[in-house]
């Protein structure tokens, strides 16, 4: 029988929990004691990994200020992504944690050594989500005045994955030896400095960590242009994709394993995954409720316009929201996902597009209903799309333990029954559990 199975993982952030809704969690999730729980519900679901995503700075593009975001708790507060990593890693055994770190923020060996740490620490389950960052905002919180054009950051990331590769490869992985007798603990002939210079960067090394479990993390990246595509199917283990339906997905995904094969590797060791933001109820109607609910809530709109705002660095508090968008904007930051949400244009007014995505920024398809109507719907698209996995999300990244108890209770359990998802882990490490089918 063919193995239907396909990969969840989940999307997140270290910003508050849902702290405005009826089953809210408080708002203060600073101990992390709320993500680790979080962590070992998704083990116990069988998840491939949980990522957190990340930004760096304060935003305060809607609007000119930094009011929205601070009232609404959107894009801030958020707390770095790789000690909360090394929590969930540490509470859980087979669960892969993916850290959001950029290459703007990080030299290469600080890099290098910080994922090879986090890789022991959680024993092979490590993961390094690759962002070159998109906001001039970071940018001054770095010592520049502005992010340098899009397609000079690709070229960049580009040297900077060459460098990280020679860092890794700078131990053999036998270098340790553990000698008692002679007295050894490395050999030294194993041990080798990189002596990189190229364009941007220079590196000496060697790194002073020994191997990690995996070698090096795993990788993931969310590339939507034609350099970010090319950049991810280069580079990357897992790929993350916000695409507008079924035919939109299939093609990104048959993309990428077409630029794999240009690039020499298997298009099978690329596992990509779409955002999704499922709403489960006890029946159909229930759920259409709760998702109309959403959609209309009072705080919907400038929620999603601050967070699109943030990321795009395009002030969406200027339009009109009775009024269509101008035919053409453009920006520096996030391109992919700016044209995502003007694709929707048409005539529509900035509302009508913010609740025709419906949370449609993050979520591939819609999915809404009973457990088993939306496994029966995810199991279809997966079939239509050839592969390989859902990420699941929320629109704005917020989450309950109520909806986290939804989907590892109540949906995963119907996906299994239906052979969509695995019921228990066939390895240890991360990149064995991604590539076991």
């Amino acid at each position: 029988m063919a193995d239907k199975r396909f990969h969840l993982g989940w999307f997140m952030n270290f910003t508050p929990d849902e702290w405005r809704e009826p089953f809210g969690q408080g708002g203060r999730p600073w101990d992390g004691q709320f993500y680790v729980e979080m962590a070992k519900s998704l083990e116990r679901a069988c998840f491939d990994y949980i990522m957190i995503e990340d930004k760096l700075m304060v935003p305060q593009t809607y609007g000119g200020s930094a009011k929205a975001s601070l009232n609404h708790g959107m894009m801030v507060p958020k707390h770095d992504p790789a000690p909360l990593a090394v929590a969930m890693g540490m509470a859980t055994q087979r669960l892969g944690v993916i850290a959001t770190m950029s290459t703007m923020a990080y030299p290469p060996f600080l890099m290098a050594r910080l994922c090879s740490t986090i890789d022991s620490l959680t024993n092979g389950r490590f993961g390094w989500n690759v962002v070159t960052s998109a906001e001039d905002l970071m940018a001054k919180n770095f010592g520049m005045d502005r992010l340098p054009p899009r397609d000079q950051r690709y070229e960049m990331a580009d040297e900077y994955m060459e460098v990280m590769g020679k860092l890794f490869a700078s131990w053999d992985p036998d270098a340790v030896v553990l000698d008692r007798d002679a007295g050894i603990y490395a050999d030294e002939t194993k041990v080798r400095p990189i002596d990189f210079e190229g364009k941007y960067y220079k590196v000496r090394g060697p790194l002073n960590t020994v191997p990690s479990p995996q070698g090096r993390p795993i990788y993931v990246q969310a590339g939507a242009s034609p350099k970010g595509r090319d950049f991810a199917a280069t580079h990357a283990d897992s790929i993350v994709s916000v695409a507008s339906g079924v035919e939109e997905m299939r093609k990104f995904r048959a993309d990428i394993r077409e630029r794999a094969e240009k690039f020499g590797r298997d298009p099978d060791s690329i596992k990509v995954m779409f955002c999704v933001t499922p709403t489960l109820g006890e029946t159909d109607e229930e759920a259409r409720a709760k998702y109309e609910r959403m959609l209309n809530s009072p705080h919907f709109i400038v929620d999603t316009l601050a967070s699109l705002s943030a990321i795009t660095e395009i002030d969406f508090a200027q339009y009109d929201l009775d009024k269509p968008l101008p035919e053409k904007l453009v920006t520096n930051g996030e391109s992919g996902t700016l044209d995502k949400f003007q694709q929707w244009g048409s005539g529509k007014t900035l509302k009508e597009l913010v609740v025709a995505g419906g949370g449609g920024l993050v979520s591939s398809v819609e999915l809404v209903g009973t457990p088993d109507t939306v496994a029966d719907r995810m199991g279809e698209v997966m079939e239509e799309v050839g592969g390989d996995g859902f990420l699941i999300t929320t629109p704005v990244l917020r989450v309950s333990r109520r909806f986290i108890t939804e989907v590892t209770d109540g949906l995963v359990p119907a996906l299994q029954k239906r052979g969509l998802a695995r019921t228990a882990y066939a390895h240890e490490k991360l990149r064995d559990n991604l590539l076991d089918f």
